[in-house]
């Protein structure tokens, strides 16, 4: 029998071996091929709040740890947002990489 915790784990596993083979099939959109570090950002924000929801379901995290979790997923949104309009719409690699080390600090918070 396994844990909620092994459950959420086997979950995302799934979940990530299924985007990942959904995203290799789909056709990438001209924003995607012009801006793959902010869809990079993105997509991960959007799994990140996936799991959020799924942790909440299954009574892992609080209504209002899901909050708080989402709210710091909304200003690492609002920083990848301000970074890109201050370079003609793009990030930098150094943008990306401190943009993705602040989804590690929220990604480590989900499902504690």
């Amino acid at each position: 029998m396994l844990t909620s915790k092994q459950k959420a784990a086997l979950a995302s596993v799934l979940i990530a071996a299924f985007a990942a083979s959904a995203g290799s099939a789909m056709a990438e959109t001209k924003w995607e091929k012009n801006h793959p570090r902010r869809d990079q950002v993105n997509d991960r924000l959007e799994r990140q709040n996936r799991r959020i929801t799924q942790e909440r379901k299954e009574g892992e995290i609080t209504k209002q740890q899901a909050q708080a979790l989402r709210k710091e997923d909304r200003q690492i949104r609002q920083e990848e947002r301000d970074m890109a309009a201050q370079n003609h719409g793009h990030i930098t690699r150094a943008e990306q990489r401190v943009l993705n080390q602040q989804e590690n600090a929220v990604s480590k918070q989900i499902g504690k």
